[in-house]
């Protein structure tokens, strides 16, 4: 198993990441758009996660070239990308967005397929290598929030064009499995979405990244207008992945002791927590920095054990499909309502309010998941 090259891909892909979520939302505010606008914004790149990942699912399962398709991915988002430098206006803008997230979107669902393909029956080990994506994060985060306050967010443009070629040569060292065949007869993949626990787990998985909208929408402007520096802020999601590091180092055990059920259903809990805190103590250092401790568990212990389920759900020819419509429906069509939502109320009612409703709805998910989600179909 390619463990490196697999890694260094993971490293890469998050470190964009790290320069997207906690700093593009300021880009936005710095070029005069307001709350609706930047949620408006925001929610184009989820909303295009909600096509992208199917179509290039069903052709990565059908041709089973997912590489390739990887490879096309970066290579176009980086090229599209080149045409923000020079856009401003809303639409303008908002074209180019949908544009380069839409090919960026076909990347990370079927590089995920890849990496457990390679695993195969060891996909418990499976953060062992996505923990390189988190220390992308970090590193990229901290970085780049003392870059910002030296410089403003423009820096943002440049430092996210080079890093958006530097996964697609990292692309270009990996192939595709030789695991990834198709094999035999399966069921359609309608008789698998039919299925009660499955129908669940994806309504589980767009509640929480529904609730997750307010934060990567104004979490840093929220910070901001709190009077943290944009260093602090930086700081303040690289605790949150630090901690997402940590619990990628033991996951393994805790799947192999709880199941991913009992993990999901723990994510949620403190998914809710985190949200009141933020929003309700935003002037208190200590809790705020415990409640970034709890990204260990609203994006790390969820995302593993949800990967663990995607895989044990969706077998053979459908798993880029499995995996595609996981991010499609959760981090897509959820956090694309997320972030409008919480645009729509962010001035009329106030950051508790929000955080608020983030807290309601990701309740409601762990209500759902208690129910009706189980670890084997």
């Amino acid at each position: 198993m390619p463990y490196w090259r697999l890694s260094t891909f993971y490293l890469c892909y998050f470190a964009a990441l790290g320069a997207l979520v906690p700093f593009w939302g300021l880009y936005l505010k710095q070029l005069g758009f307001s709350a609706v606008e930047i949620g408006e914004l925001m929610a184009i790149p989820m909303a295009t996660k909600f096509v992208a990942p199917y179509l290039w699912g069903w052709i990565g399962d059908h041709l089973g070239r997912r590489m390739s398709i990887v490879r096309i991915g970066t290579l176009l988002t980086s090229l599209v990308f080149l045409t923000v430098f020079w856009l401003h206006g809303f639409w303008e803008l908002g074209i180019a967005m949908a544009l380069f997230s839409f090919f960026w979107n076909a990347v990370l669902p079927q590089f995920e397929s890849v990496t457990l393909l390679y695993l195969n029956k060891r996909a418990d080990r499976y953060a062992r290598i996505r923990v390189w994506g988190s220390v992308g994060f970090i590193v990229t985060v901290l970085l780049l929030g003392v870059a910002v306050d030296d410089n403003g967010p423009a820096v943002v443009l440049p430092v996210l064009f080079a890093i958006y070629l530097s996964i697609w040569v990292s692309s270009l060292l990996i192939s595709d499995p030789q695991t990834d065949i198709a094999g035999g007869t399966q069921p359609p993949i309608l008789s698998i979405l039919r299925k009660p626990p499955v129908i669940a787990f994806f309504l589980v998985c767009f509640l929480l990244q529904a609730g997750h909208g307010s934060y990567y929408t104004f979490y840093s402007i929220y910070m901001e207008d709190v009077g943290y520096s944009k260093t602090l802020i930086g700081q303040f999601w690289a605790v949150g992945v630090l901690a997402e590091v940590m619990i990628f180092l033991v996951m393994h055990r805790l799947l192999q002791r709880f199941g991913a059920r009992g993990v999901l259903l723990a994510s949620l809990l403190l998914a809710a927590l985190r949200w009141t805190l933020i929003g309700n103590f935003s002037t208190s250092l200590p809790i705020l920095l415990f409640a970034q401790l709890l990204h260990a568990a609203t994006f790390g212990t969820f995302h593993a054990a949800a990967i663990h389920l995607v895989h044990h759900y969706f077998t053979g020819r459908h798993q880029g499909r499995g995996q595609a419509l996981y991010s499609s429906l959760s981090f897509g069509a959820g956090g694309a309502l997320g972030s409008l939502l919480s645009g729509y109320l962010w001035n009329s009612t106030g950051p508790a309010f929000v955080f608020g409703v983030s807290t309601a709805i990701t309740f409601l998910a762990a209500v759902v998941a208690w129910r009706w989600v189980v670890n084997e179909l």
